[in-house]
């Protein structure tokens, strides 16, 4: 996927919602807490697969 191809999203699906108290999953954006530490040295298109995924899920959820 070239960058120029991809979709334009906001810099971080954070919600500042921010819980992984029951498992490994963010409860506000979806993303796993490695995801989350890594986010800033991921590549656009590493980025946008997690976006993918966690809007299919039904993420960035704002109330949880």
């Amino acid at each position: 996927m070239a960058d120029d191809k991809l979709p334009e999203r906001p810099d971080t699906p954070c919600v500042a919602v921010c819980s992984t108290t029951f498992d490994e999953i963010c409860r506000g954006c979806g993303r796993s807490y490695i995801e989350v530490a890594h986010w800033v040295s991921m590549t656009p298109e590493q980025k946008e697969v997690v976006w993918q995924r966690i809007l299919s899920q039904g993420y960035p959820r704002r109330n949880t």
